[in-house]
């Protein structure tokens, strides 16, 4: 049996059991190749998924009769709308019997399928898609009308994170407060930057950040 094979009837085996929701992964993320993993999980020159979701609390799942001890978790996948379309299926048809209450998908290039297809497959649930390039975009949103996405500027997965985190937060209140602290946060950061400013002077200032 191939390795694609294999997975696919993980995610379809996956989808039978009976799991503690608690122990299921909220949230699901996908790209189109591992290339796109910079954009979609962060790198050292722009955060991204991978970074605002940890930073929130959650721990990725890696193996599912194992879950991490956090409360709240996400999984992290290759699937290609173009080269795989059978795991496309199985991934986004299994999504909600799976567990997971968002997905975040990701694609680059002109073709960028993956997020407007796993929407459709996986409807019902919710999906953020991430244009990993500009050129991406159009793509992405161009969704007709009864097809919904929810969809971040190019390169932007640490917003669609944050998006798929506000949706959860709905129904839990822990993940209010985290994104409410993480917002009070952010707001400090500018304020602090902007007290330095003032205070040293525009010349002071740009040196301290050589």
């Amino acid at each position: 049996m191939s390795e694609l094979q294999r997975l696919i009837d993980d995610l379809r085996a996956e989808a039978q059991r009976d799991r503690d929701p608690e122990d299921t992964p909220e949230i699901g993320i996908v790209m189109g190749s591992d290339s796109d993993l910079d954009v979609m999980a962060g790198s050292d020159d722009s955060e991204g998924a991978y970074d605002a979701l940890t930073e929130l609390g959650f721990e990725e799942i890696t193996d599912y009769d194992d879950p991490p001890e956090a409360r709240f978790t996400f999984e992290t996948y290759v699937v290609s709308a173009h080269r795989t379309p059978e795991l496309m299926y199985a991934y986004a048809e299994t999504a909600e019997e799976r567990g997971l209450d968002v997905i975040i998908a990701g694609a680059g290039g002109k073709s960028a399928d993956l997020p407007n297809m796993t929407a459709s497959l996986a409807y019902p649930l919710p999906v953020v898609g991430v244009p990993v390039q500009e050129k991406s975009l159009p793509s992405v949103v161009g969704m007709p009308t009864g097809a919904p996405i929810v969809a971040v500027d190019a390169g932007k997965s640490f917003n669609a994170a944050l998006s798929a985190v506000q949706i959860l937060a709905r129904q839990h209140g822990d993940l209010r407060d985290r994104l409410v602290t993480y917002h009070d946060e952010l707001q400090e950061d500018v304020a602090t930057v902007s007290r330095r400013l003032h205070e040293r002077g525009t010349p002071g200032f740009r040196d301290e950040e050589q």
